[in-house]
């Protein structure tokens, strides 16, 4: 009896995928939410008339946030692309950390990168795999060159690509963070990073701590979320946009300067 249930069960859902009938995972939207629908896409997002950041390269470095990889691969820089007119190279693999784990991983990938793409802006992603996956933190050093850095270690592997950027390019240097959800190890990797900051000096988009972010009403952070970590292109372009361009305006003004 029990068998032909399960049975019955899995036959039922043959049916009802061949159907399109989509089956909401608990706490995840996914792809199909409602906040990727086609008019919030880059496609449909017109360009800006004039923008300070406009022709600049700007190089990002991370995982699925910078990818895009729950809004069907649109993120942030595609929407500076499209709107602000900037040149973007976005390095991103899904699913990789910022610790040295192998050829995938945010300092193996950084050092792959040709040294003439001369970003005139650097932006990196405080990657939430590494909280996901244990990494150990470790502690600020006291060196400023690579080999004084630990990179199996969270701590070891930021100051390395703040080392080799800098000693590399030369660029105005971003950290930015995940918004809030529910995770003490990845809060602890955003204190680091101010540790960090202390040391030398980065600029930190910081939309963990943001007060106007953490205000947004249930209502719209499902619209822009597709889970806790992912933003949807609704997200990605409404939400996290403004807080990018508000910031690369002004370090794009400064660097002219």
């Amino acid at each position: 009896m029990k068998k032909a249930i399960i049975i019955s069960v899995v036959i039922l859902l043959i049916i009802a995928i061949g159907a399109g009938v989509y089956f909401p995972i608990a706490k995840s939207q996914g792809t199909f939410s409602e906040g990727n629908a086609a008019q919030y896409s880059v496609a449909q997002t017109p360009a800006l008339d004039t923008s300070p950041i406009k022709g600049k390269t700007v190089l990002f470095l991370g995982s699925s946030v910078t990818y895009g990889s729950a809004a069907e691969g649109e993120s942030f820089a595609d929407y500076l692309e499209k709107r602000d007119g900037i040149k973007s190279v976005k390095e991103a693999v899904s699913g990789t950390c910022l610790v040295d784990t192998g050829k995938n991983s945010y300092v193996s990938r950084l050092k792959k990168l040709d040294k003439s793409l001369n970003p005139d802006i650097f932006v990196c992603q405080l990657s939430t795999n590494d909280a996901t996956k244990k990494k150990p933190l470790g502690k600020v050093s006291d060196g400023y060159y690579e080999e004084d850095f630990d990179t199996k270690t969270v701590a070891g592997a930021i100051e390395f690509i703040i080392s080799y950027v800098d000693e590399n390019w030369g660029c105005p240097i971003i950290f930015y963070t995940g918004t809030k959800y529910d995770s003490k190890q990845y809060e602890k990797m955003v204190n680091l990073l101010y540790e960090i900051q202390d040391k030398w000096g980065i600029i930190i988009l910081d939309l963990w701590n943001d007060e106007d972010m953490n205000a947004v009403s249930e209502e719209d952070y499902k619209l822009y979320m597709a889970n806790g970590i992912h933003p949807t292109r609704a997200g990605y372009r409404d939400w996290w946009l403004p807080k990018f361009e508000e910031l690369l305006y002004t370090v794009g003004e400064e660097n002219e300067e």
